[in-house]
């Protein structure tokens, strides 16, 4: 089966033609994006197991935390629902020594994978951009089926005032057509963009943090905190911050980490 075939249902059409873009693949390297990565990286090296663990990194788009954690010798098995990003992930594993264990396109409801077999699965994208909770619970069911007993999910959000926040700082809120993707996201978290509008992202579900912790404790999981990955940070990031230094992160962001925004780590117990 192809993975053009496999793909197919996976997402919107709108969210594909999105990520088609091909922006995704330097997103975490630049401009805000460096605060996002800077942030994951440091949560992930806080609470996951060490190498060398298995992990599966399901949404992981063109791989660039499947591959820093590859470099750390974790066993890393990267699934993405959009065939661009396997195919920028299958370049880059030639074009360096380390290499992922498996680069597949495949959905988060439906893993080719044993049970208790995984001991972290990161689930940095899937759960926004499934827009019925039907799908996030199953999405959420299969993470805790592959999971060891005592193994850690990652699972993220989209805030519910994303929008909002973007449009206060960016300026956006003066376009009416952007007032009323926020009114709606406000309402239910929809998030859509029916003109497509380069700036205001794509088709999305908007967590409340509550909504989140609870998606994730109905299918088994412990939740063990709810911490924030950007928040307002992401507003005030210029280029000349160094996102490499070494006391950034520790002694910065560390200090809003408990602002319930963004990330739920939770552990299987079976």
């Amino acid at each position: 089966m192809s993975d053009i075939f496999e793909s197919q249902n996976l997402l919107s059409n709108e969210t594909l033609a999105h990520y088609d873009a091909g922006q995704e693949d330097q997103r975490l390297l630049q401009g805000v994006g460096r605060l996002e990565f800077a942030r994951t990286k440091e949560l992930l090296s806080r609470y996951l197991p060490p190498p060398p663990a298995v992990i599966f990194d399901i949404g992981g788009g063109s791989g660039v935390y499947a591959f820093w954690l590859a470099q750390q010798g974790y066993e890393v098995h990267l699934i993405d629902a959009v065939p661009l990003h396997i195919e920028q992930a299958r370049a880059t594993s030639k074009a360096q020594q380390v290499q992922l264990a498996s680069i597949t396109v495949g959905d988060a409801r439906q893993l080719n994978q044993a049970s208790n077999s995984v001991d972290a699965v990161l689930l940095l994208g899937p759960l926004y951009h499934l827009i019925e909770r039907s799908d996030r619970i199953t999405a959420l069911r299969e993470a805790y089926r592959v999971l060891k007993s005592g193994g850690l999910i990652f699972a993220v959000g989209v805030s519910r005032f994303a929008s909002t926040l973007d449009g206060l700082f960016n300026g956006y809120l003066d376009d009416p057509e952007f007032v009323e993707i926020v009114q709606r996201d406000l309402i239910d978290g929809q998030h859509r963009n029916p003109n497509n509008h380069p700036a205001y992202f794509t088709t999305a579900f908007l967590h409340h943090p509550e909504e989140l912790k609870a998606e994730v404790k109905e299918v088994g999981f412990e939740s063990e905190t709810i911490l924030a990955i950007e928040g307002a940070g992401s507003k005030s990031c210029g280029p000349a911050i160094n996102f490499d230094h070494s006391t950034l992160i520790p002694n910065g962001f560390k200090r809003f980490s408990k602002t319930p925004l963004d990330l739920v780590i939770s552990e299987a117990e079976k």
